[in-house]
């Protein structure tokens, strides 16, 4: 549903060129709900402007549901954002007409697209029913709590029945009561109308109860952490989290921080090639220890601990 490979903008601030993506590749699939995080300034606010057609790439190729985000003219564009993609800010003003009632505010994208009367009601009352907010059909935004103003924002932003939804941190501004209420919103949609959900979050609790996790740093996707049910050993649920490091086309791939902090992992370092997984060592006169006299066929050690579950580091 999403594709984007080696996805590059630059802007250019007082002269100077920033590049915010270098070379990003990511896909998501149809019907996902997927978390995007990053440390500001790392790129991800600046994918979701792109996914949402708010902003043009200066390289690279970017498609979702099938539309080429480059190629895209100003009135498809226009098109493309009311019918394709719904957004959801994190500032609940920018999301609602505060002098529209709750019911309003939906058929409002709804009346853009030329849909009839007795659609667009029947529409806007089947959305408040399924995010908790039926009784708020004729309540105005400011007389909503900041947690109602988001779910609302949710069914506004579903309104024409989009392929994907794109959320830039709808939980900013929430305490994590009210955050939760309005994830659970988001993951029904999800699951009842099998939207393709992908969310830019700080907030931890929203990351961790999603099966996806993808992180962006300088502008690339350098880990995912994918999350799902096992069996524990009294027979009960419980939930497996790993992490992998994303590998691009052109063999690049980022070290966790932590990894590269607790080796001294710098400026570069000494690959190792074993019949089923790679080694990295830091740099050193005298190479990766025991690599001048292991016995052919031994394994390999990584630095501090020997590599268990023989996957290697």
């Amino acid at each position: 549903m999403i594709w984007c490979d080696r996805l590059v903008r630059i802007f250019t601030a007082g002269g100077v060129e920033v590049q915010a993506l270098q070379g990003l590749d990511l896909q998501v699939g149809r019907g996902e709900l997927t978390a995007l995080v990053g440390v500001s300034g790392s790129g991800k606010s600046t994918l979701l402007n792109i996914l949402a057609a708010l902003d043009v790439p200066t390289g690279g190729q970017a498609q979702v549901a099938g539309h080429d985000l480059l190629t895209m003219g100003p009135k498809d564009r226009l098109v493309y954002r009311r019918e394709t993609v719904g957004f959801i800010w994190q500032q609940t003003s920018r999301n609602l007409l505060a002098q529209l009632t709750a019911a309003e505010n939906i058929e409002l994208p709804m009346r853009l697209a030329g849909v009839a009367r007795g659609s667009r009601r029947a529409r806007a009352g089947e959305l408040l029913e399924l995010i908790g907010l039926a009784d708020c059909r004729d309540r105005l935004g400011p007389q909503m709590s900041g947690g109602q103003q988001q779910r609302l924002a949710v069914a506004v932003a579903l309104a024409n029945q989009p392929h994907v939804l794109l959320a830039d941190e709808p939980t900013g501004e929430l305490d994590s009561q009210t955050a939760g209420e309005v994830f659970a919103a988001l993951r029904t949609v999800n699951a009842e109308l099998g939207v393709t959900v992908l969310i830019v979050t700080h907030d931890e609790m929203v990351s961790s109860q999603v099966r996806r996790t993808v992180a962006i740093r300088d502008g690339r996707i350098s880990t995912e952490v994918l999350r799902r049910a096992a069996a524990d050993a009294d027979g009960g649920e419980a939930e497996v989290s790993e992490e992998y490091a994303v590998l691009d086309r052109a063999g690049r791939l980022q070290l966790p921080g932590d990894f590269m902090r607790a080796l001294d992992l710098r400026d570069r370092v000494r690959l190792a090639l074993e019949p089923d997984h790679v080694q990295v060592w830091p740099d050193s006169p005298a190479g990766p220890p025991g690599s001048q006299a292991r016995p052919a066929g031994e394994p390999g050690l990584s630095p501090g601990k020997e590599a268990e579950d023989g996957r290697g580091d």
